[in-house]
């Protein structure tokens, strides 16, 4: 049972305490790691590393261990790995070799000595000194691979990181992705600008904020929802290239595909169009594969998944027209009376009263609606769709050669939204006009319409030069190029409804 081995840890620690050891000391520093210790001597035979004279130094957590009466074996994890070590009682002495006996899995120690290759041609460390580093009162899950609790793996990541070494690469893979995400967009002398956490306007996206309130100032805030209303000011300030790497915040449900709180990456580039953007985010995904993953082909859950551009473009209104049989120039005029002929038996869409809701915007939505429902699971290569209407894209620029869609596209792959771009919408009238008209929607009942923001609006009148931005999702980018199936398996802490109250003696 796992209290009676807590209770027996615990009367160790006693035990040591008693007897002047210090269970907790910080005085130790290793000179090297697991992973130095196989790249120095991880080709060495055993005469070669009979004949070195030095020795090294290791910190780390015991993770294995097989004793054999006058001597053990263990495994010493650190940051960069696993090594196993010897520790033999006439080399380390009696009083050492008591002390190791008082140590448990879970442990964390220090240990001094020579590698040397066992009978089987281990690479081992034969342990000439040894410390407890601290000591662990609570057992590490004997069977943590075996665990059918995944909300225990989420909940505990400490324990799913310190047993489950996949987990850990994939956290280490996400590191990575996160410093060439950052070098990507410096390397092309983009400004990278740090935005507010908390705005009086929750802007930049359709998402339901989280509210706080700020005592001081009495006033109410919202955690962001995108930073893209402060990043368009940076470009009336000067600054024609920005990116933010950002953590914003959406109430809304949680899924395999959404956590509340996640990592969004958006930049902004003067002087460019959504079409620009698009050959960037084939260039940064590719890169990113080769990187990461060594493939431009990888395997996403049930998906094989082919990077290699150029990649596919779709159109809203062409794709609707041609899935449905509808007239294309009906389609593109956004004839409503035709989409919900179109909308019978599509996944209940006729259920909504679209115009009561959205007004003269219905056809807009429903058009969409019916694309997501037809198209989005059908879109596992990786694929551009553009031609967004203007109502569901209240900051785009308008299409000049089609004034009722944006230029916007949204990156597609295995069935999940990746990215969204649009050229920006510069024109100041325009802009109010369009947060006007979600101020109608909100007052409709959506919840997620657009807030009006009367700085960034006047921030667009001292003039903003033409540009293009997009916001690309982190972790699902994570997901996709380290196969995971979750969001919760690339955010070390996600969220989790509270765990019932446990008696502290349990």
């Amino acid at each position: 049972m796992e209290g009676d081995e807590r209770e027996a840890r615990r009367r160790k620690l006693e035990a040591l305490r008693e007897s002047g050891v210090n269970p907790y000391p910080n005085d130790f520093r290793p000179t090297d790691t697991t992973g130095d210790v196989v790249a120095r001597f991880g080709s060495s035979d055993a005469d070669e590393l009979a004949q070195l004279d030095g020795e090294v130094c290791l910190g780390g957590r015991i993770v294995s261990r097989r004793d054999f009466g006058k001597a053990s074996f263990l495994h010493l994890q650190d940051r960069r790995g696993r090594l196993q070590a010897y520790v033999k009682r006439n080399v380390v002495g009696d009083e050492a070799f008591a002390l190791f006996k008082q140590m448990d899995l879970g442990d964390f120690i220090g240990v001094v000595g020579k590698p040397f290759r066992t009978r089987t041609g281990e690479l081992t460390v034969e342990v000439h000194q040894l410390r407890l580093l601290g000591k662990s009162l609570r057992p590490l899950p004997e069977k943590w691979h075996g665990l059918t609790d995944v909300e225990a793996r989420y909940r505990q990541r400490y324990l799913d990181t310190t047993t489950n070494e996949q987990v850990r690469e994939t956290f280490h893979k996400r590191a990575r992705i996160i410093q060439r995400l950052r070098q990507f967009f410096v390397d092309r002398e983009f400004f990278e600008a740090e935005t507010p956490m908390m705005q009086s306007v929750a802007g930049g996206a359709a998402a339901r904020p989280f509210v706080t309130h700020h005592n001081a100032l009495d006033m109410q805030l919202y955690l962001r929802i995108a930073p893209e209303l402060y990043l368009k000011r940076l470009l009336v300030g000067g600054f024609d290239r920005v990116f933010e790497l950002s953590r914003v915040f959406r109430n809304e449900g949680v899924s395999t595909r959404h956590n509340p709180e996640f990592t969004l990456l958006e930049f902004y580039q003067a002087y460019a169009t959504y079409r620009d953007l698009m050959d960037l985010t084939e260039t940064l995904f590719v890169e990113l594969a080769d990187d990461i993953a060594g493939s431009r082909q990888l395997s996403w859950g049930e998906h094989q998944l082919d990077l290699s551009p150029p990649w596919r473009r779709v159109s809203i209104p062409d794709y609707v027209a041609d899935e449905l049989d509808l007239s294309l120039d009906a389609v593109r005029d956004l004839d409503l009376p035709t989409l919900r002929g179109a909308a019978d038996g599509v996944g209940g869409l006729l259920n909504q009263d679209y115009g009561k809701k959205y007004g003269d915007a219905a056809a807009g939505y429903l058009l969409m609606d019916l694309f997501e429902t037809i198209a989005e699971p059908e879109l596992i290569q990786p694929t551009f769709v553009e031609e967004y209407p203007v109502a569901v894209s209240p900051l785009a620029r308008r299409s000049e050669t089609a004034p009722k869609f944006v230029d916007r596209f949204e990156l597609f792959i295995a069935g999940r939204e990746m990215a969204n771009a649009f050229s920006e919408l510069n024109d100041p009238v325009d802009q109010r006009q369009r947060l006007e008209t979600q101020l109608e929607h909100r007052a409709a009942g959506d919840d997620e319409a657009h807030a009006m923001d009367e700085d960034f609006v006047r921030a667009l009148e001292h003039g903003m030069p033409p540009a293009a931005g997009e916001g690309i999702g982190v972790d699902r980018l994570v997901m996709m190029l380290t196969d995971a199936t979750s969001i919760r398996d690339v955010i070390l802490f996600p969220h989790m409804r509270p765990e019932k109250e446990v008696p502290p003696e349990a």
